[in-house]
């Protein structure tokens, strides 16, 4: 099969008979083999009636469908783990996303060997809204991933080598950060495709501040698991041990100058106690101190976990 095409969908049941049979021109003017696999993460309308009538017409669409809403991440692992095809595309049910933009992304794929292809919705039909978080979001994530050729990384529409999609695992809203995971698992040749951002046609959007807050949290979160999440040790312990000297430098400064005043210059000098400067110090050393013992119960669980000889092997010979 040459492409599977995955689409997270969320109450979208006005748009889902156009956006199949636009993709089913697509393939069929360019001779692809294809399945569609519509996710359906919860829907509260007629979505799961129109994807089940669209797959008895057409063998071609398959449905799955979730009990409840687990979100848009939930959706994109469970179709990649059900994918067959040898280049994915995702792509959004809301009709802002154009299939006709499929054969250039697959194209990218296959002859000029790229692991992941994501979208650059250079012009956009957004409001300002959520235009300016886009925005920031692209830029702080450019800054703390390194992939610096990407200008939009929450753009719906990818294609991805078959591997990256069979390796990677994607929860929470990491889906935003997938070009982040699938670098750092290794697929490093990642591209991107100025593609055509079409107003919305149906339904409203179901972008807010609190997906925008949770994705900057993720972020952190997949910044801090990829780099320190077999040897927590290293940062916590690192934290800790900086913290404490400080604090106890500071200590051993207070002390020196209160003997000084005392013995050299007959000063009759305040307690350590009463000055504010030697709780500081106490309690950066008690916080170093606690760092330390979480970096070191930190590796204590990382050793003992049962995938911590996990890594991702490419390939063996015979």
């Amino acid at each position: 099969m040459n492409i599977s095409v995955v689409v997270p969908l969320f109450n979208e049941d006005e748009s889902l008979r156009e956006l199949t049979a636009w993709i089913h021109r697509v393939m069929d003017a360019n001779g692809y083999t294809y399945e569609v696999l519509l996710v359906d993460d919860g829907s509260k309308d007629n979505s799961w009636k129109v994807i089940e009538e669209l797959s008895e017409a057409n063998p071609c669409i398959k449905g799955i469908k979730f009990r409840r809403n687990y979100g848009k991440s939930a959706a994109l692992n469970v179709g990649f783990a059900a994918c067959a095809g040898d280049v994915v595309i995702t792509m959004d049910a809301d009709m802002q996303d154009s299939p006709d933009e499929i054969p250039g992304l697959y194209k990218m794929i296959k002859e000029d060997g790229y692991d992941l292809v994501s979208g650059w919705k250079k012009v956009r039909h957004d409001p300002i809204s959520k235009t300016i978080p886009t925005k920031f979001f692209n830029w702080a994530t450019r800054k703390m991933s390194g992939i610096n050729n990407l200008h939009d990384f929450n753009c719906g529409l990818k294609s991805y080598n078959k591997d990256v999609v069979k390796t990677i695992e994607i929860y929470g809203e990491m889906h935003r950060y997938i070009p982040v995971i699938a670098k750092w698992a290794g697929f490093t040749k990642i591209g991107e495709k100025v593609v055509e951002h079409r107003a919305r046609k149906y339904g409203t959007t179901k972008f807010g501040l609190e997906r925008f807050i949770n994705g900057f949290l993720d972020l952190l979160s997949i910044s801090f698991v990829s780099k320190f999440g077999k040897r927590p040790m290293h940062l916590f312990g690192f934290l800790g041990t900086v913290m404490f000297l400080v604090g106890f430098l500071a200590t051993v400064y207070l002390g020196t100058t209160k003997l000084y005043d005392v013995y050299v210059e007959g000063v009759r000098a305040r307690l350590i106690t009463q000055r504010p400067s030697f709780y500081i110090a106490l309690t950066t050393m008690i916080m170093g101190t606690m760092l330390f013992i979480a970096g070191f119960l930190g590796e204590l669980i990382s050793r003992a976990s049962p995938d911590r000889n996990t890594y991702l092997i490419e390939k063996k010979t015979n």
